[in-house]
């Protein structure tokens, strides 16, 4: 008789690091369910990424959950009247919060992959952030998943009733981009699927944007070129 894996929710945004996460929890044995959001942003090229890569990485089920953040704007992923930046190279972006974070994005993703993992009888999330490469957004950093963690655990029927006890996955929380495609590679990952850009041009990424350049970075540390400027 076959041995019934045990059910892991993944983050999905058809991006890099959350591809690279879907290989990491297929990997460490787990039935994985990738959750995807239609949340109001720019462009839907990144939904199409997750769905090539939720099929070639081999998810059970690839859910795309419809919210609709642009009520609130206040980003540039959500709000046409604030422009995304763009730099000449990787040394223009910062550690400043960007006009591209979008308020509370990890905190509503979270809580959807909290609902889903209950339902799954799940006791385990998996979510692409890192503490470094990446865009200062505070809600990519190890000490609020952590803080999410200890909140998750008493906000379920399940929680509380003990048949749950949930781990959120931090798998690439100290590994540079460099590290995370070398890390990928090693799972076959195919980053030719994958789409991280927030200003694409005819859905193609720009080069220029912070997701762009740092991903860009990553690969010419490897001596590679990355597949979507190809």
């Amino acid at each position: 008789m076959a041995e019934t894996k045990s059910k892991a929710v993944v983050l999905l945004s058809g991006g890099l690091d959350s591809a690279t996460v879907l290989a990491i929890a297929a990997d460490h044995g787990f039935e994985t369910y990738a959750l995807s959001f239609r949340y109001g942003q720019r462009h839907s090229v990144e939904l199409d990424a997750a769905a090539r890569v939720a099929t070639s990485l081999g998810a059970a089920q690839h859910v795309v959950a419809d919210i609709d953040l642009r009520v609130f704007g206040g980003s540039a992923l959500t709000d046409d009247a604030i422009a995304v930046p763009h730099h000449d190279s990787v040394d223009g972006v910062t550690q400043d919060i960007p006009v591209t974070y979008v308020p509370a994005r990890n905190t509503i993703f979270l809580s959807f992959a909290l609902a889903w993992a209950e339902t799954l009888g799940s006791q385990d999330i998996f979510i692409g952030v890192s503490a470094l490469d990446y865009s200062g957004y505070p809600d990519c950093r190890p000490e609020y998943i952590e803080a999410y963690q200890r909140m998750a655990n008493l906000a379920t029927k399940a929680g509380v009733e003990g048949s749950q006890r949930l781990t959120i996955h931090m798998p690439l929380v100290a590994l540079t981009k460099a590290d995370t495609i070398r890390r990928g590679r090693e799972l076959g990952v195919d980053y030719g699927l994958t789409h991280s850009c927030y200003d694409p041009v005819d859905g193609r990424a720009c080069g220029s944007c912070d997701s762009c350049l740092l991903r860009g970075r990553g690969f010419a540390e490897l001596g590679l070129t990355d597949p979507a400027l190809g």
